[in-house]
């Protein structure tokens, strides 16, 4: 006959090592998860508040062989200069054309077109970027 062990009696001797180790477990993770929830929210609200100037290409219209004109949407706040980089492309993705737009401290918000000469005729515009001159 197989000798059979009986539990011991429930909550007689506390809680188990196993128990208290989930309980443990369960805070450490809670803790870290909040920490990770909050560095992700700080991380993204300084990006975005952190841009002083942003940009938007809104539409371009190849008007020659050798230009370009393309509409910009310039984000920035009153006392900031900022520099918008724009390149055009060919029908074969080949770079034919880029500009450097400055706009300057007394513009606050503003739509622009401005022109890029080209050195072929251009099929695609595009904005690299914009940032703030330093």
């Amino acid at each position: 006959m197989a000798a059979v062990r009986e539990a011991l009696p429930e909550g007689r001797y506390g809680h188990s090592a196993d128990a208290r180790a989930d309980r443990t477990l369960k805070i450490v993770g809670a803790i870290l998860g909040a920490g990770l929830l909050a560095l992700i929210a700080w991380f993204g609200y300084d990006y975005i508040a952190g841009q002083d100037v942003s940009g938007r290409m809104t539409g371009f219209k190849v008007v020659a062989d050798n230009a370009v004109e393309v509409r910009l949407e310039v984000t920035k706040d009153k006392g900031t200069t900022g520099v918008c980089t724009v390149r055009t492309l060919d029908e074969y993705h080949g770079e034919v054309g880029r500009k450097d737009f400055t706009f300057g401290e007394r513009q606050g918000d503003t739509v622009e077109v401005v022109t890029v000469r080209t050195t072929a005729r251009a099929t695609s515009a595009e904005l690299i970027g914009c940032e703030p001159v330093r």
